[in-house]
């Protein structure tokens, strides 16, 4: 295998973590905040990677998405929230539902700060070096952190989406929304394998990209 694909895919692996990681955190901290100790007392408010980690949605699916150069995402062990122990649980949900969504949007402005540095620090050479690698991962950051912003912003259970519509919606309708979690795993597949979801993020998400490379000056393109 080419030498530097491994190091591409090295330098995916370090933010998908991150992303994937501290987005479940910031569930877990808002919800510790509005009464729930549950992640707490776990042991899930933590950021090493190895506490959040799912074989699955961490490991397997966003390693084989690198190498098919497909859409790229992932997952890791959700944190629970117990929704009995939260002040106001129909509308603290929301609150705890969005702060996952919310932590990978300004990771994805820390990575273009990272890739920012690069640039200012770039001897010219666009395939080695310190400069290189803060570019290249910079870039990845920004990618990866948006796609699950995003993603997890569409409201089909058990999105984070989903759970921020539940919040705003009576009881009842509440009740046959929520239980169809199964049936919004299968359409999110569908989704995935057939390109609609591509198609349906990607706009947003270049747009996205456009805004925060404009307002750190990076010369990206996406």
């Amino acid at each position: 295998m080419d030498i530097l694909v491994i190091q591409k895919f090295v330098l995916w692996a370090i933010p998908v973590l991150f992303a994937i990681t501290l987005h479940e955190v910031a569930h877990g901290w808002i919800a510790l905040k509005l009464g729930d100790k549950t992640a707490l007392m776990l042991g899930r408010l933590t950021i090493n990677p190895l506490k959040h980690i799912d074989p699955l949605g961490t490991v397997l699916i966003p390693t084989v998405l690198f190498f098919l150069g497909g859409f790229i995402f992932g997952w890791a062990k959700p944190v629970p929230v117990t929704r009995a122990n939260l002040r106001n649980p129909k509308r603290d949900m929301a609150f705890v539902a969005i702060a996952g969504p919310i932590a990978n949007l300004l990771m994805a402005i820390f990575w273009a700060v990272v890739a920012k540095i690069g640039i200012l620090i770039s001897d010219g050479d666009p395939t080695a070096g310190l400069d290189w690698v803060l570019i290249y991962m910079g870039q990845a950051g920004m990618i990866i952190n948006l796609v699950l912003m995003l993603l997890n912003l569409i409201p089909i259970p058990p999105l984070d989406g989903s759970r921020i519509v539940s919040s705003f919606i009576p009881n009842k309708w509440d009740y046959f929304y929520s239980r169809y979690e199964l049936f919004g795993l299968i359409l999110l597949v569908i989704l995935l394998a057939t390109g609609v979801l591509g198609q349906i993020l990607w706009p947003i998400m270049a747009f996205c990209l456009h805004i925060i490379s404009r307002l750190l000056n990076l010369p990206f393109n996406f």
